[in-house]
C-alpha cells in the first residue's frame, strides 16, 4: 500500500514508469524472501515429522513448501491491487482463504459436500496444493491403528483369528492384528494411508499434477493482480473526461498549424 501510494502520487503522473513495471516489481521483489522462507519451513517440519524418504519425495516436498510461500504473495497482490486499504483486503484474504480451507476436501470428504458447494471444492487451491504435499508425505506408510480405532469381535470355540477371518482376509483391505490369538480379534480398516486419503480424493499418481495446478492459481493471481489495477486505478471510466483532452490537443495542434504558416 505505501509503494501504490507513493508511485500514484510521483511516478505515475511523471510517467517515469508504467503500472505494469511497478505491479511486476512489487511481485518479483518478494521472490527471494518466499523462496528462504519456503526452505525454512521445510527443514523445521520434514524431517523431524516425516523423516528421510525418497530423493523424488524430498525434492517435491521442497518445492510444495516453496511454491506455498509464492501463491501466499501472489494471492495477497492479487487481493490489495485494486482495494483502497489494507482494512479492507484483510478481510477479504480471510474470508477467501477460510472458504478455500473448509471446501479443500480435507475437513470434509467431497462427498459428503453439499451438492451446491462442490464447486468450491474444485476451485479451492488448497484442494490441489494439500492433496498434492500430503500424497508425497503419506504415500504406503504403514497404518497402526490404535484399540480405539479397531473392530473387536471374538471367533467362534477352537478357531484363532486368523483362522476365522482367513477367507475374508483374501480380499480385505485391512489388518488383522492378532492372528493367534482365540478371542477380542482386533481388526483395522485399512493398511497403508493411501487407503485413508481415497476418502478425501488424495491419490499419489496425481502429485505432480496438482504441482502444476496450483502454478496456474499463481499466475491466475497476477494476471487478475494486472487486471483489477487497470481497471479500478489506471482506466478512465466515461467519455467526459477524455473528450476535452482530445479537442485540447486538436486546438493546439491547429494553433501551431496556423503560426507555422
Amino acid at each position: 500500500m505505501t509503494q501504490r501510494a507513493l508511485y500514484e502520487v510521483r511516478e505515475r503522473p511523471s510517467k517515469a514508469y508504467s503500472w505494469r513495471a511497478f505491479l511486476l516489481a512489487n511481485i518479483i521483489v518478494e521472490l527471494p524472501y518466499q523462496i528462504i522462507s519456503g526452505i525454512l519451513l521445510y527443514a523445521c517440519f520434514y524431517y523431524p515429522v516425516v523423516g528421510v524418504q525418497a530423493s523424488e519425495r524430498q525434492v517435491l516436498v521442497l518445492l510444495y513448501s516453496i511454491q506455498f510461500f509464492v501463491f501466499a504473495s501472489s494471492f495477497a497482490s492479487m487481493t490489495i491491487a485494486a482495494l483502497p486499504d489494507t482494512v479492507t483486503a484483510s478481510g477479504v484474504v480471510i474470508m477467501l482463504t477460510l472458504m478455500s480451507i473448509v471446501f479443500c476436501g480435507v475437513l470434509q470428504s467431497p462427498t459428503a459436500l453439499p451438492g451446491f458447494w462442490i464447486f468450491m471444492y474444485r476451485v479451492s487451491p488448497f484442494t490441489y496444493w494439500i492433496g498434492g504435499i500430503v500424497s508425497t508425505m503419506l504415500h504406503s506408510r504403514l497404518v497402526e491403528c490404535s484399540q480405539a480405532e479397531t473392530m473387536i469381535f471374538s471367533p467362534p470355540e477352537n478357531q484363532t483369528c486368523g483362522q476365522y477371518l482367513a477367507s475374508f482376509l483374501e480380499s480385505a483391505i485391512g489388518q488383522l492384528q492378532n492372528p493367534d490369538d482365540t478371542q477380542h480379534c482386533r481388526y483395522c480398516s485399512v493398511t497403508i494411508a493411501d487407503q485413508f486419503l481415497q476418502g478425501s480424493k488424495i491419490f499419489w499418481t496425481e502429485r505432480w499434477r496438482n504441482f502444476g495446478i496450483v502454478w496456474a492459481y499463481v499466475i491466475f493471481n497476477i494476471f487478475v493482480a494486472a487486471l483489477t489495477y487497470y481497471l479500478f486505478r489506471v482506466k478512465t471510466w466515461g467519455s467526459s473526461v477524455s473528450k476535452p483532452k482530445k479537442d485540447s490537443d486538436k486546438k493546439a495542434q491547429t494553433a501551431t498549424t496556423q503560426t507555422s504558416e
